[in-house]
């Protein structure tokens, strides 16, 4: 009597960040906070992220209540999120900053994204100087590209009513 196969068991990689990495690295909270763990990263060139997208996000309520699907501009924001992940590694003041969108291009939306799937971002850089950066991000469900985009960014004072520094550390005088 043949016995069935062993069915094989995929092991997830072992994260490099957990949520509260994360929380140290990234101000978002709940409910804006759009990666859950990151599984690859390599200083100042590539970050691998990851998004459970669950039936309990809030924007599923009306966006459509009856097909549930990502918005296309949070699955960007996912993307600038692991970019930011990645490059704020780097800035020993971050609480001190913050990193914010400047531009986004080429942006495309593929295929939906809908409840129990599960974003795999993969971010790299195509640019960095010390207080911008400019990123490519593709979001995976599977092996199937749903959304890409290049998306630029610069890093602000965090202060209430700072201003941001000049691109080359000069600083604004007042006048």
């Amino acid at each position: 009597m043949d016995t069935p196969p062993t069915p094989e068991v995929v092991t997830p990689p072992k994260p490099i960040m957990e949520i509260g990495d994360l929380f140290k690295i990234l101000p978002h909270r709940y409910p804006f906070l759009l990666i859950d763990r990151v599984t690859e990263l390599e200083r100042k060139k590539r970050i691998v992220a990851l998004k459970n997208v669950t039936f309990n996000e809030p924007y599923f309520q009306g966006h459509f209540p009856d097909k549930p699907i990502m918005p296309g501009v949070l699955i960007v924001e996912a993307i600038a999120q692991a970019g930011g992940a990645l490059l704020l590694t780097e800035v020993p003041n971050r609480d001190e900053l913050l990193m914010v969108f400047t531009g986004i291009e080429r942006a495309r939306f593929r295929r939906p994204v809908v409840p129990g799937d599960q974003l795999r971002i993969v971010v790299d850089v195509l640019a960095w100087r010390l207080t911008a950066a400019r990123l490519e991000g593709k979001a995976y469900v599977g092996d199937k590209v749903a959304a890409e985009a290049v998306v630029t960014c610069r890093l602000v004072p965090r202060a209430i009513g700072a201003t941001p520094s000049e691109p080359r550390g000069e600083k604004e005088t007042e006048t």
